[in-house]
């Protein structure tokens, strides 16, 4: 018995009676599956290590460490490379949340980017008051908010970078000027996007003369992007925020038909934002990530923290002791159904929450110590029980604002990662996106602009509530970005650094990570090629493929509505091995780690 992915256009699930197709609820994920990739084994370094996308990119990182660089140095070098050699998941357009251990404490830097300052909370409705269909809400200007990714790069190298911000450019100079070879990945997501040949300047880059995808193996060259590489690179990133190029975007954005708001004054006042860490308990470890904006790092906060007062009650239900089986998929572990079973429903209370209160906290108030306090996750975990509860509603935890009505807006993918340690044990782990692929589909000096303002809630109130994540002018919309560190309670010692993308799904991979290297006690090899599950607080998504039918059985006996479906993470992981560091990648994508 097959499972395949669910046909673009209907949701199809698996329950105890059987199969089930209603009308699409989630967008078909942007992002293509490029192959499950076999045979991978952890790389181990001594010295320094970087992990990436692309494996130019993470080349590209190991050059500045080797150097002398620090984390940041060669994260700036990645992601100059990756917008050139991945341009369908971020770049310089685009926007970034950044976690930082320096040796003695741990920073978030927040790229993420704003909303223009003449939006309005109707920016994605129509003229009859429904939401606008996502696609047409994406291709164009509006959806254009003021891209955050340099700024949080700069702030973050004036604080910890050693190299020279000019020589972090030079790899992706020089690749942007020689060229480099069309990947599989890259061919395959330009050759799946029917908008690619509407956008004239994507066109004559992305398309050869008949209008075909360029053939993977094509030598790429992109002297624009050089140039805007250049400038930035003498100049900071006032270069990309006045000037020629901050005009080149404005222009681009207004002038198309479907035109946004940006302006220069946006770009010139934008500013990226030092905030505090969410940090919390798991067993014997301490898990930081992103605040809000970010809905990532008290998410998978209270996902934990809802597991760990699971297994507190229920001894039976350890999750040291539900490790993965071996089976003949070609990732050659399964999770145990009820491992999956207790994730899935600890992410579906998380999820609930996250709709109801997340939100950026510089416009709504955000119970951030209510949601993830230890009580409050136990009342929550009281409702986890043999059978699933389907759809999980939100809690109240202490000081909450019941004014605010549930983003329901679909949820979506996108996005990359990367992860560094340096000489002197400094971390990072950065999560950056243009949001859905190739974003707005703007490309203006070389690069491509975003759409995440496509990922506040098109509807802005319900019932007479407003919406926490509703469109306002110079708010930043919530994320699912989950850049994570992890440390040892008892020591203090980083233990880890990892992230990936996927947009909504972002969480239940940095969970099932997380899950896998702590509980499991997995390599970084392995708890990225983990098979992906869990749930958004809407069916129980397992990924096609990896999941076995006698898997989803169970979880159907359960109650659960199973959905099986592409699930395209991006996972890097660096974890602390002995004296040194190990490094994994995900096998769905190119990604690879390197060190010394």
């Amino acid at each position: 018995m097959t499972f395949p992915t669910p046909l673009m256009g209907a949701l199809c699930l698996v329950a105890a009676s059987g199969w089930a197709c209603a009308d699409q609820v989630l967008p078909a994920p942007p992002e293509l599956a490029s192959g499950y990739r076999t045979g991978l084994q952890p790389v181990h370094a001594s010295r320094h290590m970087a992990a990436a996308a692309n494996p130019l990119a993470s080349e590209a990182g190991r050059a500045m460490l080797r150097a002398g660089g620090s984390a940041i140095d060669a994260a700036i070098a990645m992601q100059m490379v990756l917008t050139l050699v991945e341009p369908q998941s971020s770049g310089i357009g685009g926007g970034a949340f950044i976690l930082y251990w320096d040796g003695q404490r741990v920073q978030a830097f927040d790229g993420r980017e704003a909303a223009p300052a003449a939006v309005t909370e109707n920016l994605f409705l129509q003229t009859d008051g429904s939401p606008m269909p996502f696609r047409a809400a994406q291709i164009g200007g509006r959806s254009v908010g003021v891209p955050g990714v340099l700024r949080a790069l700069k702030l973050a190298h004036e604080q910890h970078g050693k190299l020279p911000w000019r020589d972090l450019f030079a790899p992706a100079i020089a690749l942007a000027r020689n060229g480099f070879a069309v990947s599989e990945r890259l061919h395959a997501l330009v050759a799946g996007d029917p908008f690619i040949a509407r956008s004239p300047a994507m066109a004559r880059y992305f398309l050869d003369e008949q209008g075909k995808p360029l053939a993977v193996g094509t030598t790429l060259r992109n002297p624009e992007l050089a140039q805007t590489f250049e400038q930035i690179a003498e100049q900071g990133p006032d270069a990309f925020y006045t000037g020629e190029i901050g005009e080149a975007m404005v222009a681009k954005v207004r002038g198309h038909a479907n035109a946004g708001y940006l302006s220069l004054q946006d770009l010139q006042q934008y500013q990226a934002k030092e905030r505090d860490p969410v940090c919390g308990p798991y067993k014997a470890w301490r898990i930081c990530g992103m605040p809000p904006p970010s809905s990532g790092g008290v998410t998978v906060l209270q996902t934990l923290g809802i597991l760990e007062a699971v297994q507190r009650a229920s001894p039976q239900r350890d999750l040291s002791a539900l490790r993965p089986v071996a089976t003949s998929s070609p990732a050659g572990l399964e999770t145990p159904p009820l491992a999956v079973h207790l994730v899935a429903e600890a992410e579906r209370l998380a999820y609930a929450d996250r709709a109801q209160y997340l939100a950026d906290s510089d416009y709504v108030p955000v119970p951030l110590k209510a949601l993830t306090d230890p009580a409050y996750l136990a009342s929550r975990a009281a409702l986890v029980g043999e059978y699933s509860m389907k759809r999980a509603r939100p809690g109240q935890p202490q000081g909450a604002d019941l004014a605010l009505a549930p983003d329901r807006s679909p949820l979506r993918i996108s996005t990359s990662h990367l992860s560094a340690v340096d000489d002197s044990g400094q971390a990072l782990a950065m999560t950056t996106s243009v949001e859905a692929a190739f974003g707005s589909h703007l490309m203006v000096k070389g690069f491509l602009l975003n759409n995440h303002l496509t990922d506040f809630s098109f509807i802005p109130r319900e019932q007479g509530k407003p919406v926490a994540n509703r469109v306002q002018p110079g708010k930043r919309p919530l994320s699912a970005m989950a850049p994570t560190l992890v440390f040892s309670q008892a020591s203090g010692e980083l233990v880890a650094s990892l992230g990936s993308p996927g947009g909504s799904q972002i969480i239940g991979y940095v969970n099932k990570a997380l899950i896998g290297l702590l509980d499991w006690q997995l390599d970084p090899q392995q708890a990225a090629g983990l098979p992906n599950f869990g749930s958004r607080n809407a069916g129980t998504e397992v990924e096609a493929g990896l999941a076995s039918p006698a898997l989803i059985r169970q979880l159907a006996a359960w109650g659960h509505e199973v959905t099986p479906m592409t699930m395209t993470s991006g996972m890097q992981i660096i974890q602390r091995s002995g004296k040194g560091w190990s490094g994994g990648a995900d096998p769905r994508r190119e990604g690879v780690a390197v060190g010394d």
